[in-house]
């Protein structure tokens, strides 16, 4: 299993994926697309507009079309998903609502990248219901050549996961924005404002990850007692400012995803 996917609905997440893991060395042949919008596929993957005319050669498939679509393809896609891992990018749908639209799947499984999978820097948070061991092990092969795979046991967190690593990154590229927006209201001009904010979140994002030490720690290290640093963190720490707005922005994200399931 999972030796041929066929991604259904090839859009900004699904074309980052497929990108992603032809840049990590995999065979253009061991994919192919079903997309009647889309314009071409990557050289050596199959692309096809119409379910007709599918060859029926993929043994899994990936759902990348929007989740209020479920209930209009669903029907037309039986044919395409029956004895196949079905895997979802649709957020919102649970395990049990993916199985009831798809009852033939061979398995069903929730997949939540973000766009980092385009360079193979992704999260990618796995859930899934039917698949055996050695098929669980290739999906995860599978989707970890796409940054760092996941396997969350505890669907009820997916949600919530889901507001942290796949919609995190359109939080971070705001504050990248925020960061030089603040400094040319403060009479920077905007060019050079937006590079070094860029700059700057990208050298922290880098340190980080390569160091032994927390975010919370580095943070304190920038800051020298009574210095510049210290000041500026004084306002986002001050009646913890900025965690607390972040728990806003991922729980209305959150929730936002229970009502993508209800409306499916």
């Amino acid at each position: 299993m999972f030796d041929h996917l066929l991604i259904i609905g090839c859009g900004n997440m699904g074309g980052a994926m497929l990108a992603g893991w032809l840049a990590a060395g995999e065979a253009p042949a061991r994919f192919s697309v079903l997309d009647p919008a889309l314009e071409e596929a990557p050289e050596g993957v199959a692309l096809h507009r119409d379910a007709g005319e599918m060859p029926g050669t993929h043994d899994a498939v990936l759902l990348g079309f929007k989740p209020q679509q479920l209930g209009a393809l669903g029907p037309g896609l039986q044919g395409l998903t029956e004895g196949r891992a079905v895997c979802s990018l649709l957020a919102g749908i649970t395990l049990a609502q993916l199985g009831g639209a798809f009852p033939k799947g061979a398995a069903h499984l929730r997949v939540m990248p973000n766009l980092a999978a385009r360079i193979n820097k992704s999260p990618v948070i796995l859930a899934e219901t039917g698949l055996g061991t050695d098929a669980r092990g290739a999906a995860f092969a599978l989707f970890d050549q796409l940054g760092s795979a996941v396997w969350l046991e505890d669907e009820a967190q997916f949600d919530l996961v889901t507001a942290l690593a796949g919609s995190g990154p359109g939080f971070v590229y705001r504050f990248i924005d925020a960061l030089a927006g603040a400094a040319v209201d403060l009479g920077l001009d905007a060019p050079t404002a937006a590079r070094l904010a860029l700059a700057t979140v990208e050298g922290a994002a880098a340190l980080a990850a390569a160091s032994d030490a927390s975010p919370a720690t580095l943070a304190d290290r920038v800051a020298s007692p009574g210095g510049m640093t210290r000041e500026g963190l004084n306002v986002l720490d001050d009646n913890a400012a900025l965690r607390r707005l972040l728990a806003r922005t991922l729980a209305a994200t959150r929730d936002k995803g229970a009502a993508l399931s209800q409306s499916s």
